[in-house]
């Protein structure tokens, strides 16, 4: 016998922002692909203005709610689940609402969803719990809940068919229908990144006589200024190098540009994803902190992909990690050799369960 369906539960998630691309990124394909499944979700968020070109359209069953605002009123669902994401603190005016509000004065099933690494401690943290020792929710649990590359780890995001969804000869089609170039293009490239202390040497080795004439696609903001600044260095005559700048595009339309390029450098969590599921070559530009730790993280990365020597290499340039050599950019053969390794990481975690049907059977387990 087919088990009964569950009812939907109400999910409550909080992010602040702090790179309005990467936070509210992740959240707003968490809140969606729980919403696709049936959830109610109200996402609570400090700075919703990148949604307004990134999830223009929304989604049913998604509320938007802002950060600190006014509780839910009283005759509003109490939350069955709250989502705090990346250690941001919900507010206590929302946690002295929920205290009680359930009928059987159960609470809410409480994760901090954290931040995607590979390394160790990772595995080893997953479904931990802590006890609330303050403020309006005393004697409540907090579950730290971990996205990973592994099967021992949270999973990742991935919304059903996502590897079926682009049909054969997709990239072709899209290629065809950029703007035309006078040379035909032997190496598209996306940029999404911060200000990689390499960048200057990409674009030079991109121009020399006799290079692979390479369309860089370069996305809005820090990407584009980072270019422009870098070009001001450079001969004004761009060679083999192709460069577009590219507008702001929704999410499905970022996805798509990764899927249709030969090379994708990527930035943050959120992106490095959903590059990863594409299958294509990719350098992650890892956000980068004050004391180094991001250094072992990229480290653990690399290692979790089984990157060979050269893409080790270019991520060290990339990301001015000290004791590398100088950026270089892959021949065809090297280019071909990194696709394989992301293809290969792909496959592993096509075989492992997602970020989202792993937390909805964590909550099902808690409540």
């Amino acid at each position: 016998m087919t088990p009964p369906a569950q009812p939907p539960l109400q999910w409550d998630v909080f992010c602040q922002v702090i790179d309005n691309y990467g936070d509210i990124g992740v959240c707003w394909r968490l809140a969606s692909q729980l919403a696709a499944r049936g959830q109610r979700v109200r996402l609570w968020v400090d700075d919703a203005s990148a949604l307004a070109w990134m999830a223009p359209a929304g989604h049913a069953g998604v509320e938007l709610r802002p950060w600190g605002g006014t509780p839910p009123a009283a005759h509003e669902a109490a939350p069955d689940v709250v989502v705090e994401a990346f250690g941001c603190e919900i507010p206590e005016s929302f946690l002295a609402w929920a205290v009680g509000r359930a009928p059987d004065q159960r609470q809410p099933v409480w994760i901090n969803l954290e931040y995607l690494s590979a390394e160790s401690y990772v595995e080893r943290n997953h479904r931990l719990p802590s006890l609330i020792m303050s403020g309006p929710a005393r004697g409540w649990t907090r579950w730290f809940f971990y996205p990973g590359f592994t099967p021992t780890t949270g999973g990742l995001l991935r919304e059903p068919g996502l590897l079926q969804q682009r049909p054969p000869g997709f990239a072709t089609a899209w290629r065809a229908a950029q703007p035309p170039s006078a040379t035909k293009p032997g190496r598209w490239m996306s940029l999404f990144c911060y200000e990689p202390p390499a960048l200057p040497a990409l674009l030079a080795q991109a121009m020399r006589p006799g290079a692979v004439p390479t369309r860089l696609l370069v996305t809005p903001g820090r990407a584009t200024a980072a270019v422009q600044a870098a070009l001001a260095t450079l001969p004004a005559d761009h060679g083999a190098l192709q460069l577009q700048y590219l507008h702001t595009t929704d999410q499905q339309g970022f996805d798509d540009l990764l899927h249709a390029c030969d090379f994708n450098a990527v930035r943050g969590e959120d992106s490095l994803v959903r590059a990863l599921w594409a299958g294509q070559a990719l350098v992650w530009h890892i956000y980068p902190q004050d004391d180094g730790a991001h250094h072992a993280k990229l480290a653990a990365f690399l290692d979790w992909l089984g990157a060979p020597a050269s893409l080790r290499d270019f991520h060290a340039a990339w990301n001015g990690i000290p004791g590398h050599g100088p950026l270089v950019l892959p021949d065809g053969e090297t280019l071909a050799e990194w696709t394989a390794c992301i293809q290969a990481a792909r496959a592993r975690l096509a075989g492992q369960s997602s970020l989202v049907d792993q937390l909805v059977g964590f909550i099902l387990e808690k409540r």
